[in-house]
C-alpha cells in the first residue's frame, strides 16, 4: 500500500490542566476545599495565606514571609474574591448557630416514631430550628463532662469487690458495646474470639470461660446507665423495667416488651388487649412505662452528633429585598509570594520554578472562579425561588438544572457540581442548593407545582390530623387532588417514605 499524506480538519475539545483542576475545585465541598487548599500551600513556595487579610479557616503551614517583606504593600486575592461580596451587610459573626441546619437522624429502629413515642425517640432536627446557644452549648458540656460510655462504666467497677478474673471478664464486655450501649456481639462470639486469644481449648477451661463471661454480663447489666450490655432493644427496655416498682402495669409491660413488642410499634391495641387480656387502661399504663425507658442507653455519652453545616452563600432580608453573598468564613485567604515570583521573573530559564508559578496563579484564579460561579448559581436561584424565602417550602416552585443553565450559559453539568455539597443559608434555615430543584406535577388550573411543595404539603397535613385516625396515602392523595394538585397514591408513599414519615397503621395512636 503506498503512503500518503492526508489533511483533516475537525474540532474537539481539549482539557488543559488549569481546565481539569477548575472542575475538580468546582465539585468539592467546603471540607474538601480546605483540604486541597492546606495541601497546595505545603507543597507550592509561590502560595501563601494572606495574614493581612481578616481571619479564616486557612492558617499558613510555615512562616515564608521575611520582615521586610511584611513591610510592603502587596495585591491580595482576598480581596479580589472580597469584592463577589460587595453589598453584604453582615458578616459571619453575626449567624446564630441554629441558622443552620442539622441532618435529621434516623427514628427508633422498631419503627414507632410519633407522638405516642416522643419520650423514647430522638427528635429529628430540621433546618434553623434548633433549640439556641445556649441549650446546644449546654448539651455539649454535659457530652463532654460525662466522658465515653466505657470510661464511665470504668469508673463504676472501680468500686466493685471483684477477682482478676471476673474484672478482665468485665472489661472485655465493656469493651465490646456499641455506641448505643448494646453488645455488638453475640456472647457466644465474644467467648470464642477470647478463647483463641488465651489458647484455652474445648473441655472445662473453655466452660469455665463461657460461665465467666455470663456472670460479667450480669455484672455489666446492673451498672449504669440502665439497659446497658442489652443484646437486644426487648431486653434493653426489659432492664430497665425491671428497675420500677413493681404493679399490674409493669408485668403487662416487661410482657409486652418479652412477647409482643412488635404490636406495640404497630399500635395494634385490639389484638394486645386479646392477646394479653388486659384492659384498655391498663395497656395505655404499660405504654406510658415504655415510653419512659431510653432505647439507646449510650446515648447521652455519645460523640457522634451531626456536624454543623456551614453555609457557602448567605441570603438575607433587607429594605431592598433578598440580598445573596458570600460566606467570607469559607473563602481562603491567598496571595501569592511577589518576593519569590519577583526572583523568577528576573532569572532566565527559571525551569520548574517558573512552572510552578504558573501553577500557583492557576490555582489562585480557579478557586476566585469557583466562587463566582457559586455566587452566580445562587443569584439565579434565589430570584427564581422568591416566594420560598417569604411563605416556605409549600411556595416552591418547579425548577430543574437546565433552567439555570440556560440562564446563565453554562453546562448542566456545572450547574450539577455547583448545587451538589454547597449550602445557602436562609431566613427559612440552612438548605443544599440542589434542594431548590424540584420536578414539576400537574395542577388542575393547568399550571404546574413543584415536588418540594407537595412534599410540604404532606407534611402539613400529616401533622394536622387526627393522631386516632391517622390519614392513608389515597386520603392524602385526595386532599392533595382538592389542592388542584394531581398525585397518584404511589408518588405520595413515596414522597412520605422520603419525609421519614411512617405509614398510616404505625402513626396511629393507641
Amino acid at each position: 500500500m503506498k503512503p500518503s499524506l492526508q489533511v483533516r480538519l475537525s474540532q474537539h475539545l481539549a482539557l488543559t490542566p488549569q481546565l481539569q483542576q477548575s472542575i475538580r475545585l468546582l465539585q468539592l465541598s467546603t471540607l474538601e476545599l480546605h483540604q486541597e487548599v492546606g495541601q497546595m500551600l505545603e507543597a507550592n513556595p509561590f502560595l501563601e495565606v494572606d495574614e493581612d487579610a481578616p481571619p479564616g479557616p486557612f492558617e499558613p503551614v510555615a512562616e515564608r514571609t521575611t520582615p521586610e517583606r511584611a513591610a510592603e504593600p502587596e495585591d491580595t486575592v482576598a480581596g479580589e474574591l472580597g469584592d463577589a461580596g460587595e453589598g453584604a451587610e453582615t458578616q459571619a459573626g453575626d449567624l446564630r448557630a441554629d441558622d443552620f441546619g442539622t441532618p435529621e437522624r434516623d427514628d427508633w429502629e422498631n419503627g414507632t416514631e410519633g407522638d405516642d413515642f416522643d419520650g423514647i425517640r430522638e427528635t429529628p432536627s430540621s433546618a434553623g430550628s434548633g433549640n439556641g446557644e445556649g441549650e446546644e452549648g449546654d448539651a455539649q458540656d454535659r457530652r463532654s463532662a460525662a466522658g465515653t460510655l466505657q470510661d464511665h462504666l470504668r469508673a463504676q467497677v472501680v468500686g466493685m469487690r471483684l477477682s482478676d478474673d471476673d474484672r478482665a471478664a468485665l472489661e472485655v464486655l465493656i469493651e465490646s458495646l456499641d455506641a448505643d450501649g448494646y453488645l455488638a456481639d453475640p456472647l457466644e462470639e465474644i467467648a470464642e474470639r477470647l478463647a483463641e486469644l488465651l489458647d484455652v481449648l474445648p473441655g472445662e477451661e473453655r466452660e469455665a470461660l463461657d460461665g465467666r463471661l455470663r456472670v460479667a454480663l450480669c455484672w455489666l447489666q446492673s451498672l449504669e446507665p440502665a439497659g446497658v450490655g442489652a443484646r437486644s432493644l426487648a431486653e434493653c427496655l426489659a432492664l430497665q423495667l425491671r428497675q420500677t416498682p413493681p404493679c399490674p402495669a409493669r408485668a403487662l409491660a416487661l410482657r409486652v416488651c418479652e412477647q409482643y413488642l412488635e404490636l406495640l410499634a404497630r399500635r395494634d391495641v385490639k389484638r394486645l388487649m386479646a392477646l394479653t387480656g388486659a384492659d384498655e387502661n391498663l395497656v395505655r399504663q404499660a405504654q406510658e412505662l415504655i415510653r419512659a425507658c431510653e432505647p439507646k442507653p449510650g446515648r447521652p455519652f455519645g460523640g457522634d452528633e451531626s456536624p454543623v453545616v456551614v453555609p457557602d452563600v448567605i441570603v438575607r432580608k433587607t429594605g431592598r429585598g433578598l440580598v445573596v453573598t458570600l460566606n467570607p468564613d469559607v473563602m481562603p485567604k491567598l496571595r501569592i509570594n511577589d518576593l519569590y515570583a519577583q526572583a523568577v521573573r528576573g532569572q532566565r530559564g527559571a525551569g520548574g520554578l517558573g512552572t510552578r508559578l504558573q501553577e500557583a496563579r492557576w490555582f489562585v484564579k480557579n478557586i476566585q472562579q469557583r466562587f463566582d460561579t457559586i455566587l452566580r448559581v445562587s443569584k439565579a436561584i434565589v430570584e427564581r425561588q422568591k416566594a420560598f424565602f417569604s411563605h416556605g417550602a409549600i411556595a416552591m416552585k418547579p425548577l430543574v438544572l437546565r433552567e439555570i443553565a440556560d440562564e446563565l450559559g453554562l453546562h448542566e453539568s456545572t450547574i450539577s457540581r455547583v448545587t451538589t455539597a454547597k449550602y445557602m443559608a436562609t431566613p427559612q434555615g440552612t438548605f443544599e442548593l440542589k434542594y431548590f430543584f424540584g420536578s414539576s406535577l400537574n395542577t388542575e388550573a393547568g399550571g404546574n407545582a413543584s415536588s418540594t411543595a407537595v412534599r410540604a404539603l404532606i407534611q402539613q397535613f400529616v401533622a394536622a390530623e387526627d393522631a386516632r385516625k391517622p390519614l392513608s396515602d389515597s386520603q392524602l392523595s385526595e386532599m392533595l387532588e382538592e389542592q388542584g394538585i394531581q398525585v397518584a397514591r404511589r408518588t405520595v408513599a413515596k414522597y412520605r417514605e422520603a419525609l421519614k414519615i411512617a405509614p398510616a397503621a404505625m402513626r396511629r395512636a393507641i
